[in-house]
């Protein structure tokens, strides 16, 4: 005798076509495809997959959204999710083969996020080399989490005693990527705590794993940004640290060798940007010439123009400088200085914000501080040039200490300024590069010095 559910199906199948979906398949007809499945209930799905091809099988499965897949899923025998699972890490390139067959907006569709219990096995099934054939799709942006994650962990259930978990241990441990923290997870692969190996080995033989966790724990997302990674790490001291799907599902786990290789990638990158490389360069012995030249001749062209302007400028002065000749002598020192003061400002903020020291809300309170710095910093420099200025041309005195005075605070602003400016505007901070402070600088001083020789000298 036939059970309800029994009945109900043979019903359904009575009135589906199963040939047409798998033809959909065997011509690559997606769009036909996925407008088919959505005419069919879970149920029906379900059966058509469990009586199809292994490589059929997985397609269909794939072309189903996410809720509908995980209900799917769940209808499936045992053998088929086996199947499944295996089947997608064991037909990648038929699988990549697909992909560059889509229009865009399937392809999208097809790389959006997997249920993340079948993520997880799936990773742990393929080789290293594999595995990052599978990041790329399995979606993950270029520069997320997902991508540098590594499926090589030891999970345990928060039933297991400390006798079982070391058992476990000792079985499953070879192939972890670190034996320093063990994670604890629900029957779902969802991620209720980690453990550090010391407090497992400290407790009672027969205690549960249960009464060792309080499901407090910090954990990063398979999509964020790998800089995020960085950041968590250096706030929470941390060895590795769990990654896991927008459900709590538990993927894989970040360590801390990888993130320092992040880190000095993304310090470096900074470093260029703020010496305006346009980009990021390899190895000055294995570059080309023509590859450092493009890398920095950007930068270099568009200043040039910029300092146009402090030409234009002087060039309006012509009767200031032609009544002392002598304001010529400390134009270059004056000019430099603000540019000077600008740069190590812009190096404070930039390093500040990148450490996650301060946060874009409190420039107001650093432009106070800086002001008063920088006013401190002008006044001792001021006192230096106008000990030269005193033997040198006693006839500007008063007008070069008092430029220095104020393009050392001008300067110190603009370079404490900008990388806020930047970050406000979603642009890397260290964009506020060295050459371009130094240029804005440049043309401020040229503007406050001979303004200045102006007023002292009566024009």
């Amino acid at each position: 005798m036939f059970s309800f559910l029994e009945r109900r199906k043979g019903d359904f199948m009575s009135n589906l076509n199963v040939k047409d979906l798998l033809n959909f398949v065997g011509k690559k007809e997606w769009k036909a495809l996925r407008n088919a499945l959505h005419e069919f209930d879970n149920i029906q799905i379900a059966d058509v997959i469990e009586r199809s091809k292994e490589f059929e099988s997985i397609v269909l499965f794939r072309f189903l959204g996410r809720e509908q897949a995980k209900e799917v899923f769940q209808e499936l025998s045992f053998d088929k999710q086996e199947e499944i699972i295996e089947g997608l890490a064991q037909h990648a390139s038929k699988v990549a083969d697909l992909l560059n067959d889509m229009e865009p907006d399937d392809r999208t569709a097809f790389l959006e996020e997997l249920q993340g219990n079948i993520t997880q096995r799936l990773m742990q099934l393929l080789t290293p080399e594999n595995r990052e054939v599978a990041k790329k799709l399995l979606g993950y942006p270029e520069d997320s989490i997902g991508r540098m994650m590594t499926p090589e962990y030891v999970a345990v259930k928060e039933n297991f005693t400390i006798t079982e978990t070391i058992e476990h241990i000792r079985t499953f441990g070879s192939d972890s990527e670190t034996l320093n923290v063990v994670y604890v997870v629900d029957n779902n692969w969802k991620l209720i705590d980690d453990i550090r190996m010391r407090e497992i080995i400290l407790a009672n033989p027969n205690q549960k794993i249960g009464d060792l966790i309080d499901r407090k724990f910090v954990s990063l997302s398979a999509f964020d940004d790998q800089e995020t990674a960085v950041s968590v790490f250096k706030d929470h001291n941390r060895v590795a640290l769990p990654v896991i799907d927008t459900e709590g599902v538990l993927l894989g786990i970040v360590t801390v060798d990888d993130v320092l290789d992040i880190a000095e990638e993304e310090d470096t990158e900074d470093f260029h940007k703020f010496g305006a490389v346009s980009d990021a360069v390899i190895s000055p012995l294995q570059a080309t010439i023509i590859h450092l030249y493009k890398k920095r001749v950007f930068w270099l062209m568009a200043l040039v123009f910029v300092n146009i302007f402090s030409g234009a400028i002087i060039s309006t002065f012509e009767e200031v400088l032609a009544s002392a000749i002598s304001l010529v002598f400390f134009l270059p020192l004056l000019i430099d200085s603000g540019g000077n003061a600008g740069s190590q400002a812009a190096t404070l903020m930039i390093r500040a914000l990148a450490m996650g020291d301060v946060e874009s809300k409190d420039w107001m309170k650093l432009l106070g501080k800086e002001f008063f710095v920088a006013l401190l910093l002008g006044l001792s420099m001021a006192v230096a040039v106008a000990v030269v200025t005193l033997f040198r041309s006693p006839e500007i005195l008063f007008i070069v200490p008092t430029t220095m005075i104020l393009v050392v605070v001008a300067g110190s602003v603009i370079g404490m300024l900008l990388p806020f400016i930047f970050t406000k505007l979603k642009v890397d901070p260290a964009t506020a590069s060295a050459p371009l402070i130094t240029t804005i600088s440049d043309i401020l001083g040229v503007v406050i010095y001979f303004n200045v020789a102006s007023k002292f000298l009566g024009f």
